[in-house]
């Protein structure tokens, strides 16, 4: 590796305060200008050795840390272009927000009585029926572009409201989300997600550095809603076999249980409300 990588690294953190990355103020004062090399580290959620060998040009960057590093520093585009030209790599190419498949259309159109969602890479939420805003959050409301899964249960106040455990359900959908880089580690939207992610909430950075990864397909899990109260739902994921990466999420529960009785009235009301 280039040792130009190294001194490039360097540089940019001496360009950086903690404020500028989300870190809180150092009171006590800094020696030197700039992000320390553990700070880098667990903002790009990679440990502070590698890191250090890194800068000293003794290991090669993968395309998964260099777009770690790409958030972690805030780089601009023409920085991660050289970045990359660096570390010896294509610059990675966004990639347009999936459009949703027809056949994952008709799935959603038939299925009228379980909350049901379309996701797509990165868990973003493509398509979603009305049940599934009832009980979970009004997607509608929010611009395309944050209408994700993992930010939402993050982000929004009301969607976290409504998982009981709420910690179980977002541990889970981040070891959802590091699956993804497993599949596309070179996506810049990924890592721009787990960026922002990171410095916004600290349970998602220490969440993400545990490297846990997995899709759960299937499961249990309460919901609270403000009209039915607590209802204990299975979700069930199927993929399309045509690599696409596009899922049907579906919420349900047992015929004459509890849970479906009031899933049913809560149905009745909002398909009244269309």
């Amino acid at each position: 590796m280039s040792n130009e990588l190294g001194a490039f690294l360097r540089a940019r953190r001496a360009e950086l305060q903690p404020r500028d990355v989300g870190l809180p103020p150092d009171d006590a004062g800094r020696r030197v200008p700039g992000l320390r090399r553990e700070e880098v580290a667990t903002l790009a959620a990679i440990s502070v050795n590698y890191y250090e060998r890194l800068e000293q040009g003794r290991v090669v960057a993968s395309a998964a840390v260099l777009a770690a590093l790409v958030r972690a520093l805030r780089l601009t585009d023409t920085q991660r272009t050289h970045l990359y030209a660096l570390a010896g790599r294509p610059k990675p190419r966004r990639r347009p927000r999936q459009p949703l498949r027809p056949a994952m259309r008709r799935m959603l159109d038939q299925v009228t009585g379980v909350p049901a969602l379309v996701l797509g890479p990165r868990l973003d939420v493509l398509a979603w029926n009305h049940l599934a805003a009832a009980i979970l959050v009004d997607f509608a409301q929010v611009p395309a572009a944050r209408r994700n899964l993992v930010r939402l249960l993050f982000a929004d106040p009301a969607m976290r409201a409504r998982h009981a455990d709420w910690p179980e359900a977002a541990r889970t959908a981040v070891a959802a989300l590091r699956l993804e880089t497993a599949d596309d580690p070179d996506d810049p939207d990924l890592a721009e997600l787990v960026g922002e992610l990171s410095v916004r909430y600290p349970d998602f950075g220490a969440w993400w550095a545990t490297r846990r990864s997995g899709a759960a397909i299937t499961g249990a899990a309460v919901l609270r809603h403000p009209l039915i109260g607590d209802v204990t739902l299975d979700y069930d994921v199927w993929e399309l076999p045509d690599g696409g990466r596009q899922r049907l999420l579906m919420l349900s529960a047992g015929p004459g249980s509890s849970a479906y009785e009031r899933l049913q009235i809560l149905a009745s009301w909002t398909a009244a409300a269309l």
